[in-house]
C-alpha cells in the first residue's frame, strides 16, 4: 500500500510542501491558518446533514408548519455537531493509532502535525458549544426533550472515536450513522417545526439513513488493513470485506427503492422519483463489489456522499411536488 505523506505548515495563501517522515513536523504552530481548520472540519462530509434537513423541511410543510427560521437553526445545530465530530475523529483517532501515516483518504491534520490534539480539542468544543446555542433556541420553542436529543448527539458524536469504550471501534458505527444521520436527523427536523413527529417522517428517514450509512461502510472498507491494526473492530473488519460490500449494496437499495416501492403501492407515482439516481447506484455498487484499491474507494467514497445527496433532495422534491406544494 502506498504511504500517505504528511504536510508541514506552511503560511496561509502558500502550497503546503511535501516531505518524507523524516522531515514531518510535529509540532503544530501555535495559530494554524484558517485553510488547516477548513480541512480539520472536512467540508466534503458536511453534505451529510443536507438531506435530512431537505426531507424534514418538505415533510413539516406538507403538514402546513414549515418555518424558515427553525429549520435554519437546525441547519446550523447540525453543521456544527457534524463539524465537532470530525474534530473528535481526527484528534481520537490520532491517540488510538488509528490515523498512521500508512492510512489512505483525506488529511488528518493532527496526524500531519498540522494542529496539536489540545487545539482541535478546544475547537471540538467549541463547535458544539456554538451547536448548543442554535439548540437553545429551538428548546426555546419547543421545550425539554430537545435537550435530551441534542445531548445524545454530542455525545455520540464524542465517543464515536473517544472514551473507553468508543463506538466506531465497537463496531457500532453503522448503528450510530444510521440512528443520527439518518433517523434522528430527518424526525428531528421534522419537529422542531411541527412539535410533533408525523408518522410519515419515521418511515422516510429510513432512505436517507441508509444511503448515508453507506458512506462509512465504504470508508470502514478501504481503511480496513489499518483499522485491524489499531484495534478499531468495525464491521469491515469484524466480518470481512465480502460482508461490508454486500452490507454496502443492501443499504444503497433501501436508500434507492423505499420510495419507489411506496409509490407503487399507493399509486402516488411522483415518489418514484428518487429512480433518477439509479445509474449512479448501479455504478457506485459495481465499483465497491468488484475493487480493493484503496485510491479506488476513495473515489467511491466520494460518489456515494454526492448520491446521498441527491437521493435526499430528489426525495425531497418527490415529496414536495406529492403533496401539492
Amino acid at each position: 500500500m502506498r504511504r500517505a505523506v504528511r504536510l508541514k505548515p506552511t503560511p496561509p495563501g502558500s502550497a503546503p510542501a511535501v516531505g518524507d517522515e523524516d522531515d514531518a513536523v510535529d509540532a503544530a504552530p501555535a495559530a494554524p491558518p484558517l485553510r488547516v481548520w477548513w480541512l480539520a472540519a472536512r467540508p466534503a462530509t458536511l453534505t451529510a446533514v443536507l438531506a435530512p434537513l431537505l426531507v424534514g423541511g418538505v415533510l413539516a410543510a406538507r403538514s402546513g408548519g414549515f418555518e424558515a427560521l427553525p429549520w435554519l437553526a437546525a441547519l446550523g445545530a447540525a453543521l456544527c455537531i457534524q463539524v465537532g465530530t470530525n474534530f473528535a475523529n481526527d484528534v481520537f483517532d490520532f491517540e488510538k493509532g488509528a490515523d498512521t501515516a500508512d492510512r489512505m483518504g483525506p488529511l488528518r491534520v493532527t496526524q500531519a502535525g498540522l494542529v496539536a490534539p489540545g487545539q482541535i480539542k478546544a475547537a471540538m468544543v467549541l463547535a458544539f458549544a456554538l451547536a448548543v446555542a442554535c439548540g437553545a433556541y429551538l428548546v426555546a420553542r419547543h421545550g425539554w426533550p430537545l435537550v435530551a436529543v441534542g445531548m445524545a448527539s454530542i455525545a455520540a458524536g464524542v465517543l464515536y472515536t473517544g472514551g473507553p469504550w468508543p463506538l466506531g471501534y465497537l463496531g457500532l458505527g453503522d448503528v450510530f450513522v444510521f440512528a443520527f444521520f439518518g433517523v434522528v436527523a430527518t424526525t428531528g427536523t421534522v419537529y422542531v417545526q411541527l412539535g410533533h413527529i408525523p408518522a410519515e417522517a419515521w418511515w422516510w428517514s429510513v432512505p436517507i439513513g441508509a444511503s448515508c450509512t453507506a458512506i462509512l461502510v465504504v470508508n470502514n472498507l478501504r481503511d480496513a488493513a489499518t483499522d485491524v491494526l489499531a484495534g478499531k473492530r468495525t464491521l469491515a473488519v469484524r466480518f470481512g470485506p465480502a460482508f461490508a460490500r454486500a452490507e454496502y449494496v443492501a443499504l444503497m437499495a433501501v436508500a434507492l427503492l423505499t420510495a419507489p416501492v411506496w409509490a407503487v403501492v399507493e399509486r402516488r407515482w411522483w415518489l418514484a422519483l428518487p429512480l433518477v439516481c439509479a445509474p449512479l447506484v448501479v455504478r457506485w455498487a459495481h465499483a465497491v463489489s468488484a475493487r480493493n484499491d484503496p485510491e479506488e474507494l476513495n473515489f467511491a467514497l466520494a460518489g456515494t456522499a454526492k448520491v446521498h445527496l441527491a437521493l435526499g433532495g430528489l426525495l425531497a422534491l418527490a415529496l414536495a411536488i406529492d403533496g401539492g406544494l
